[in-house]
């Protein structure tokens, strides 16, 4: 029997911190002030550079990430000629556009310049959701998944744990997430700065696996369960675990303004468990 094949995604933030949007678990709000790196465009030819060292650390999916509320014209033709330049350089490459809210019109621009992917999340319930933004609704985020899915684009689409939600926030989260059948479903769990407005709730480990069973439990039907931000500092040494309860795919290297694992070492721990990386999206 072959190996349990891994879909090992690289997120590339080309845009960052200029966001004006108050949600408190995201430190790209220029409205915390946090102390991160900021910048409107970052160099094409770094990015491209960027996924040149993804595709050689067995990445298939790229992630082109900008902070914004959603997608403007400025914003858009930027996405687009990184797109272009980075599938004329690793055509190899997934590319994933995360560019906020979107139109059905701006996503298949999107989708001629060579984005195969879109990924928005709906980071909690409907219900727990004006408790961390209050500068735009929950419905706006459910209704650009659903523009992605009428577009012919692959959704990607997940949310956090660990912002102060109740159980019955999280299961609402996944029931929502289940109508709008996304191929990928990225479970991110809080990483506090100090600057933002919302408080730490921890999860214990052994609450962090179950929840990622919970999400494949329910969401059935996708193609991968994603443990993305946050998964160095929730799961310690036990990263491995994740595979066992359900994960099928992971985030290497840095995130969007905290900084993730070594490389090397998620592959080794890859390696250890007997597990391959995926080549292609079909691979299981």
């Amino acid at each position: 029997m072959s190996a349990k094949k891994i879909f090992l995604c690289s997120i590339s933030n080309i845009n960052s911190g200029t966001c004006n949007e108050d949600c408190k678990f995201c430190s790209q709000s220029v409205k915390y002030k946090a102390d991160i790196e900021r910048y409107i465009q970052k160099p094409i030819a770094d990015i491209v550079e960027e996924a040149k060292a993804a595709a050689a650390s067995g990445a298939l999916g790229f992630c082109l990430v900008t902070a914004n509320k959603g997608i403007t014209d400025k914003v858009l033709d930027f996405v687009c000629d990184v797109a272009r330049a980075v599938s004329s350089a690793v055509p190899s490459l997934r590319l994933i556009a995360c560019n906020g809210t979107a139109s059905v019109a701006q996503l298949l621009v999107l989708k001629e310049a060579g984005i195969k992917a879109y990924n928005h999340n709906l980071e909690t319930s409907e219900n727990f959701y004006k408790e961390v933004c209050t500068t735009h609704p929950w419905s706006e985020r459910y209704e650009t998944c659903q523009n992605v899915n009428k577009a012919g684009l692959v959704l990607i689409t997940g949310g956090i744990f660990g912002m102060g939600e109740t159980q019955e926030d999280r299961i609402a989260m996944l029931e929502s997430l289940k109508t709008l059948n996304p191929s990928s479903v990225p479970l991110n769990f809080y990483h506090h700065n100090p600057a933002l407005h919302l408080e730490p709730n921890p999860l214990t480990t052994d609450e962090a696996l179950a929840l990622i069973t919970l999400a494949r439990e329910i969401i059935c039907d996708a193609d991968r369960i994603m443990v993305a931000g946050g998964r160095e500092l929730q799961f310690g040494s036990r990263q491995d675990e994740i595979f066992e309860a359900g994960a099928n795919s992971i985030v290497i290297g840095n995130y969007l303004t905290t900084s993730g694992r070594e490389k090397n070492a998620d592959l080794a721990m890859l390696k250890s468990l007997s597990f391959g990386v995926a080549k292609t999206p079909e691979d299981r």
